[in-house]
């Protein structure tokens, strides 16, 4: 009796902390996503699935989920390609410089994918440096766009297990006449398949679900899935055709992420951790200086050419476009100046970041805590998957959701200033609980198990055992849900108000109409917001937490 009155309490518990996130996901989540799938399969109120069989057999749609595709693998492909020997150097050698070097690389991460977009095209356009290329509006182009946004993932992913694993075995096979290829292929890259494939199918994700990149750098030849949705959204008023591609999106997603989290799980070979210092660069380490440079490079160039364009005015340097700012820009271009846009994003990734910590906090608890039974395992490793769902979900069609289902009493939320916050902060959840996941996973139970012995509640449990553990984590989960606020682009293009839009919708209002002052305006905000994100994932990097790709 007293063993299922234990469980008893157990459960409700687990009910009770899971409450809160299951019903903003509830409300916030699923009813969008419904909505969405409602608006493809029922046609005037008649459930009608060939409607959706009917927009899948368009050729247009055909060219626009093959480019998603090859684009999405060439992205990857690349990105792995480069990632790993760069990882190797800036994780397995010791020279000074590497940790500002890390931090460096993951801002493209992190940066706002209209800002990417502007970048390379202020590199690659016509009156850019590398203009004669003719690059501009190419599939190399955003290809381009999709590695500088997501070898950094690779890089933190892959250099973290990387970093840690005993080098002994390696010697080993080294000492017995085994060349650098052959230990690699052998005793080393076995170790670090899980991590490689992980990180390799999160980078996928964000290539196929990449809207800023694709939007800016495709033109008018070259559509995603993503753009497609927001253009027939937007552009044509097709919602249904905008419903059927993103249910084709969403179970495309889901299922990788599926796939993702059994590779995950995969277990290493077995070798020992080891925190052992790490030798300095040699000659024999040039493909990850080779590769290193051409991430520096990768990811130098378009941040130097956007910082250059915005101090050019007529051919002059100037700080004109900065000051411009603070304007509506030529033949009224915005309703409100950059600068109060500037000052909606700081105040919308506050809100935005609140909201994903609490909820993240939260989630994170349940899904860790220890399992006193198979049930009971098997729900919290439900929850923790029910919570990823976000990632599964473009943040293009979580907008759309929105916007045809939170508009009718009681949920009408068309004129809430938090609508585009509480957006954010879902995009931003998975983030948030995988950084935290892991460092509330590795605490002892026992110790939690001890203060309460002792008389401590689980508040005070909390406060003493867990938090003190979490709280450089926890400021990095701020740091990356504050970051991925501040450049959230495409639920926000859908739900920001007019006299409120955020610093990326004003980046694309201004490069999407003409005049030279428009398009300085743009670089001048771009840098601005550039430089803020940078900064706060310098802050995240000095806290030396998981990387994304744990994800």
């Amino acid at each position: 009796m007293e063993r299922r009155h234990l469980a008893m309490r157990r459960a409700l518990a687990l009910a009770a902390l899971a409450a809160v996130p299951l019903t903003v996901l509830g409300l916030f989540f699923v009813l969008p996503v419904s909505g969405m799938i409602s608006e493809g399969f029922w046609v005037d109120g008649t459930f009608d699935p060939g409607a959706v069989l009917e927009v899948l057999a368009r050729p247009r749609v055909h060219r626009v989920v093959w480019f998603t595709l090859w684009s999405s693998l060439l992205g990857t492909a690349f990105a792995v390609l480069l990632g790993l020997p760069t990882a190797h150097l800036l994780y397995r050698r010791r020279f000074r410089g590497r940790r500002l070097l890390r931090a460096l690389l993951v801002v493209p991460f992190v940066l706002p994918t209209v800002v990417v977009g502007v970048a390379f095209r202020e590199l690659i356009g016509e009156a850019g440096p590398l203009g004669f290329l003719g690059f501009d509006g190419s599939a190399g182009a955003i290809i381009a766009g999709l590695v500088f946004f997501n070898v950094a993932v690779v890089v933190r992913a892959v250099g973290a297990s990387w970093e840690s694993l005993d080098p002994r075995p390696a010697q080993a096979a080294a000492a017995l006449g085994a060349g650098p290829v052959h230990v690699f292929r052998t005793v080393t890259l076995p170790t670090l398949r899980p991590a490689i494939i992980s990180a390799a199918s999160v980078v996928f994700l964000f290539c196929a679900t990449a809207f800023g990149v694709v939007l800016t750098l495709g033109g008018l030849r070259y559509s995603s899935v993503e753009t497609e949705i927001y253009l027939l959204t937007t552009n044509l008023l097709d919602l249904q055709a905008a419903a059927a591609l993103s249910i084709v999106q969403l179970l495309a997603i889901t299922a990788l992420l599926v796939v993702a989290g059994r590779l995950r799980a995969v277990p290493d070979a077995g070798v020992v951790r080891t925190t052992q210092r790490m030798p300095r660069p040699s000659p024999g380490d040039w493909p990850g200086l080779l590769s290193t440079g051409l991430v520096l490079v990768l990811v130098g160039a378009p941040l130097l050419a956007l910082v250059v364009g915005s101090l050019r005015v007529r051919d002059s340097w100037s700080l004109g476009n900065y000051r411009a700012l603070s304007g509506h820009g030529s033949h009224d271009a915005l309703l409100v100046p950059a600068t109060d846009a500037l000052v909606t994003s700081l105040r919308t990734a506050v809100d935005a970041t609140w909201m994903s910590l609490s909820l993240g906090v939260l989630v994170a608890i349940v899904v860790t805590r220890r399992s006193h039974s198979r049930a009971e395992r098997r729900t919290r490793g439900a929850l923790d998957g029910l919570f990823m769902l976000p990632l599964g979900v473009s943040a293009v069609t979580l907008g759309f959701g929105f916007l045809i289902t939170l508009d009718k009493p009681p949920v009408d939320f068309r004129d809430s200033l938090l609508l585009v916050p509480i957006a954010q902060a879902l995009v931003a959840l998975p983030l948030v609980v995988r950084t935290l996941v892991p460092v509330l996973g590795g605490i002892e139970d026992r110790q939690r198990q001890a203060a309460a012995s002792l008389g401590a509640g689980p508040l005070r449990v909390f406060l003493t055992v867990d938090l003190p553990a979490m709280w450089k984590p926890l400021l990095a989960a701020a740091g990356f849900a504050f970051a991925v606020s501040l450049g959230e682009f495409g639920a926000t293009s859908f739900l920001a108000r007019d006299d409120h839009p955020t610093m990326p919708i004003v980046i694309f209002r201004l490069i999407g109409h003409p005049g030279a002052m428009n398009y300085g305006m743009a670089l001048a905000a771009s840098v601005v917001l550039a430089a803020t994100t940078a900064l706060v994932m310098l802050v995240v990097e000095r806290l030396r937490v998981p990387s994304v790709g744990a994800l």
